[in-house]
């Protein structure tokens, strides 16, 4: 279990530090999963990316990002698609996750409150928990398949830019985009700290 390094109170937010979590097939499996390298010629199996691309048409391309430093305040989940995430020459990345927290419509009824919101996106959920948040570091010639829901922040890395495959549908961000902000509802700042170690 991950836990908080160090909160420190610090106007106008808590700072919250925590230490990342390498990302194996078994470490990353409440979020989603992770695909690293197989001989060629294997035939699909379990250890394969179980993708959804079911509801729209697939889009798969190369993000270029800059300037995403090891910190963040807002996390994001989509509702209809599984996602994947790997980094062009494998090089060291972190990513922030919560698990999914999207709740049947079926379940909302007599129970709306403070604790269940509608998405504009359509769907409901329960916003994610400061103590739930993990951070994973992936690195070498690996990527990550992202869950229905799995809240995520990042891609983070502490070059100036790296480039990114994705796998998603063509609307993702437009139709399928849910995000939390952490320091306007928690009044928190995450931080990863590469450079310590979680306590028992």
């Amino acid at each position: 279990m991950q836990t908080p390094i160090e909160t420190t109170s610090s106007p106008p937010h808590w700072v919250v530090k925590l230490a990342p979590i390498e990302a194996t097939p078994e470490s990353f499996r409440g979020f989603g999963q992770v695909i690293e390298a197989a001989p060629d010629g294997d035939e699909f199996g379990p250890n394969d990316a179980q993708l959804d691309l079911t509801h729209g048409i697939p889009r798969f391309y190369i993000m270029h990002i800059e300037d995403r430093p090891l910190k963040f305040s807002t996390i994001t989940h989509h509702a209809s698609v599984t996602q994947c995430l790997g980094s062009i020459g494998g090089h060291v990345w972190y990513l922030g996750v919560v698990k999914p927290s999207i709740v049947d419509p079926v379940d909302t009824k007599g129970t709306m409150g403070a604790d269940v919101v509608e998405s504009h996106c359509g769907h409901f959920y329960v916003p994610p928990a400061v103590e739930d948040v993990r951070v994973f570091r992936i690195s070498g010639s690996k990527f990550v398949k992202l869950n229905h829901g799995t809240w995520h922040a990042g891609p983070l890395f502490e070059p100036h830019a790296m480039d990114f495959y994705n796998l998603e549908l063509t609307n993702t961000n437009v139709v399928d985009h849910t995000t939390h902000n952490f320091t306007k509802k928690n009044n928190v700042l995450f931080v990863i700290d590469e450079y310590s170690t979680p306590p028992n």
